[in-house]
């Protein structure tokens, strides 16, 4: 019997243990549960940074974009104020202008008006912390009005970075062999000569080497981002003289007589008008030639009447 309680207690400690917080924390955390859980996740490009877990892996990214903004002007202003901020510099930047079209139109005898039709583009490559790339993006994107495509690259250069170091590695110990045995045993000037020779050829393998995993390192670092952004097609006009014989452009009679009918009938006008503006002074000269018919007609009737009475 005291047996069998034993190994009942027994039994019942790992039952308990069993449906311990603890231990249901750890089943519901299982490597197995996050890899169900994050298979059908969407894993951002960030995901390619190295963050210390994982420390042979080296990645290169790159991302390149191109999209239609409402002014190429503005927005590249923008990117590199980004670029800046973000700890990142441009590298380089091409702003054109492609005129599409030209069209003049005769809009009188002596102008022409220009019609300009032109589109505005920027080619734009910067560089910016590797960490910080998909943040950089997202503050360009909201610049854009229409995105053409997006494409995000990250290559892993670790096995490239580790061959260069060992053959980095694999140089130095024959350039110390061969400049140890050519102090020791170089006599002649012809051995010493190749020698020499084969010494500066290792020291050339291990310093491009080097400077292979220097640029693998400084483009791990810092990634690379390409931008192509434009604008829609906009138009100028501009009044132009025009070149040509102004005697092209002149009237025939028939258009000269109507334009004369024309200027005629605007002088008539005109004079009707002005009298029109002199009513008061036609009504006043009217006044005083009545005034004198009036005095004359009774200056009249009393030289008839004196006569009459004499």
């Amino acid at each position: 019997m005291k047996k069998i309680s034993i190994l009942t207690s027994i039994v019942l400690v790992t039952i308990l243990f069993s449906c311990s917080p603890a231990h249901r924390e750890k089943m519901e955390y299982s490597p197995s549960a996050v890899a169900d859980t994050t298979a059908n996740s969407y894993i951002s490009s960030s995901a390619a940074v190295e963050d210390g877990k994982d420390s042979t892996r080296k990645f290169i990214r790159t991302a390149e974009m191109k999209f239609r903004v409402k002014s190429v002007i503005n927005s590249t202003y923008n990117i590199e104020t980004i670029a800046a901020r973000r700890g990142g510099f441009v590298t380089y930047t091409s702003l054109n202008t492609t005129v599409d079209n030209v069209t003049t139109t005769a809009v009188s005898a002596d102008s022409l008006l220009e019609t300009t039709y032109f589109t505005v583009s920027n080619t734009i490559t910067l560089r910016v912390p590797n960490t910080l790339l998909d943040t950089t993006l997202k503050e360009i994107a909201a610049g854009i009005e229409f995105l053409d495509y997006r494409i995000i690259k990250a290559d892993d250069v670790a096995l490239m970075m580790l061959s260069n170091t060992l053959a980095q590695k694999r140089a130095a110990r024959a350039e110390e062999r061969l400049s140890k045995a050519i102090d020791e045993k170089g006599r002649k000037l012809n051995e010493t000569t190749r020698a020499e020779d084969l010494l500066l050829s290792r020291q050339d393998m291990a310093d491009h080497a080097r400077m292979s995993n220097l640029s693998l390192a400084d483009q791990v670092n810092f990634s690379t981002i390409s931008l192509n952004i434009y604008q829609r097609q906009s138009i100028k006009r501009e009044l132009l003289a025009s070149n040509k014989d102004i005697t092209a452009y002149e009237p025939g009679f028939g258009r000269k007589l109507v334009q004369s009918l024309k200027t005629g009938w605007k002088v008539l006008e005109a004079i009707v008008l002005f009298l029109a503006n002199l009513w008061a002074v036609f009504l006043l000269g009217l006044a005083i030639y009545l005034l004198y018919r009036w005095l004359k007609a009774m200056n009249t009737a009393r030289n008839k009447r004196n006569q009459l009475n004499q």
